[in-house]
């Protein structure tokens, strides 16, 4: 048994995630955690809010609310849809913890001591109309890299540029669209990141293993241009982390947060500790090398603008503090997810989002064509008319179909307990042989983290069983020889409760159902053979009730038409 450390980026606090963002991080590492559970692992899956910075402010104040119970509200909602959605959450933590604030303070006063933070005084802009500075997000206008006209002062989520709130063209204030602003003198603590390039680049370096995406983008961050450059760390902001050194006052820094993206990283760490002060265990022994967590191995999963953050940013606070802290091994980063012929946006609110998703359809649907579709390579897109085809192919007529038809079949013939009688033959044999070849591949693609082949996989091992029970046709059997069909259907039967543990990774809810129906074993089949023979006979099971109701073109059009606009 192995120590795996998960953790997937952090959705930001303000509003409902999209089905885009959910599938660039919080459900393939749900994937990772589940299929590592069910092979013996020891796993910490932690996840949390980012409730920092400017957009908990703005989403706060269009509500009227307190920032805090914003976000406290947030918060619980998010909790609900992630367990909706099935996200297996060791724990699902809150950036604006007691916990994250003493490390982020913790982090900043080590960095300080190792002589990587600098004081920069450096213009800024200031909103007259609004009375304040206004900081990276608080900005929005036209991006100067692709010309993209909602540009935010910190970053183009068009183009995923990193920006200075002094680069957009045509700047407004977020808060109020007013372009009464000019650029004053303020004091920032920056990060000499730049300090830090070659320890960095060599750890990069070192990562031969990683994908493609994850590396060119750090590159490209660390060796275009001038290089890696400095990175401010705070913001002129009172909701956040007070700019501390450990525990004692920053002189000249009163009033002013770390910046989010400083903090945020931290959070996985503060998660786990809060999940410690909750359970009472031990969260050291996941992230301190020197109590425990050398044997870890620790994934993380990203959208790929997430990227720079935890490739340069976050490293730079683990190492330049000189502490033994637990480094990622493996960063998995996606493409973007597009929605029929255009973007996903949680600031336009275009799109599926998880609520509108878990009221028209179970989880379990969504999660099939997200994971079975995830923008590994490129990007893909959504359209209702895949996402119907999909559902209706391999989730209602490969999936849910065998299952229907050797259960009711059974209980037509033999009742609800597995039949006796008969013995394998060459058919059974060449299906053991081609299943086990397909699980091994199957289990190698998820260890690789390869979610859409390993997606393929898991279709293909449905298909074995199809097939087997097109050609077997136990129903015709029967007639002839009650016994060879009685062998079948429970050959059949025991398919099921093979696939109920292999599909668990992807559809947790329909799996469950097969477990519960066949009342089986839950181990891994590393024995496919004995995995067939698991349910003897006289075993009692149920039929389940119908897996998977196909899509109707009529609900298609409606849904497509429904989300064809923006959210209110």
């Amino acid at each position: 048994m192995a120590r795996h450390l998960i953790t997937s980026a952090l959705p930001y606090i303000n509003g409902i995630k999209h089905l885009g963002n959910l599938v660039g991080s919080q459900l393939p590492a749900d994937l990772y955690a589940r299929y590592l559970r069910g092979r013996g692992h020891e796993v910490m899956f932690i996840c949390a809010t980012d409730e920092h910075g400017t957009p908990a402010e703005l989403a706060a104040a269009k509500t009227g609310e307190p920032v805090a119970e914003y976000c406290k509200r947030m918060h619980a909602e998010q909790s609900a849809l992630a367990e909706g959605f099935g996200l297996s959450f060791d724990h699902y933590g809150r950036s604006s913890s007691p916990q994250n604030h003493r490390l982020t303070q913790h982090f900043a006063g080590r960095l300080d001591e190792a002589g990587l933070i600098r004081e920069v005084s450096e213009k800024q802009v200031y909103s007259i109309d609004d009375g304040r500075f206004l900081p990276d997000r608080y900005i929005e206008g036209t991006c100067p890299n692709c010309g993209y006209e909602k540009a935010r002062g910190d970053q183009c989520e068009n183009c995923t540029k990193q920006l200075d709130p002094t680069d957009l063209i045509d700047p407004r204030s977020a808060i109020s669209g007013s372009t009464n602003l000019e650029v004053r003198e303020t004091k920032h603590l920056f990060l000499r990141q730049s300090a830090m390039r070659d320890q960095i680049a060599e750890w990069i370096d070192s990562k031969a293993d990683w994908p493609v995406l994850t590396t060119s983008i750090a590159k490209k961050w660390l060796f275009d241009g001038d290089g890696l450059q400095d990175r401010g760390i705070t913001r002129d902001l009172d909701w956040g982390v007070p700019v501390q050194k450990g525990d004692q006052p920053w002189p000249g820094m009163e009033g002013k947060v770390f910046y989010v993206w400083f903090d945020a990283p931290i959070e996985y760490i503060g998660a786990t500790a809060e999940w410690a002060d909750a359970k009472g265990g031990d969260w050291e022994r996941w992230w301190r090398t020197d109590k425990g967590a050398e044997d870890v191995t620790y994934t993380q999963f990203m959208g790929k603008d997430n990227v720079p953050f935890h490739t340069l940013g976050f490293p730079a606070t683990i190492m330049g503090s000189g502490e033994p802290w637990k480094l990622v091994d493996y960063i998995k980063s996606f493409n973007y997810l597009t929605y029929d012929g255009g973007q996903f946006s949680t600031s336009q609110g275009r799109g599926v989002f998880m609520d509108d998703a878990l009221e028209l359809l179970p989880a379990d649907y969504w999660r099939w064509w997200l994971l079975s579709h995830a923008p590994e390579s490129g990007d893909s897109e959504f359209t209702w008319e895949n996402f119907q085809q999909s559902v209706n192919k391999d989730l209602a007529d490969v999936l849910g179909n065998f299952v229907s038809r050797i259960t009711k079949f059974c209980r037509s013939k033999f009742g609800e307990q597995v039949p006796e009688g008969g013995e394998w033959g060459t058919a059974e044999r060449d299906l053991i042989a081609a299943l086990t070849r397909r699980i091994r591949a199957y289990a190698e693609q998820m260890d690789r983290m390869e979610v859409r082949k390993s997606a393929a996989e898991l279709r293909a091992i449905w298909v074995l069983g199809n097939e087997y029970l097109q050609s077997a046709a136990p129903w015709a059997t029967f007639k002839e020889d009650p016994e060879q069909a009685a062998m079948q259907v429970r050959l059949g039967l025991n398919l099921i409760g093979l696939y109920a543990v292999l599909s668990t990774p992807f559809i947790p809810f329909a799996a469950a159902k097969l477990r519960e129906a066949m009342n089986g074993p839950a181990e891994w089949p590393d024995d496919v053979e004995a995995a067939l023979g698991a349910l003897q006979p006289g075993h009692e099971f149920a039929v389940p009730d119908n897996l998977f109701a196909k899509i109707a073109d009529e609900q298609r059009d409606e849904w497509q038409a429904r989300f064809q606009g923006t959210r209110s």
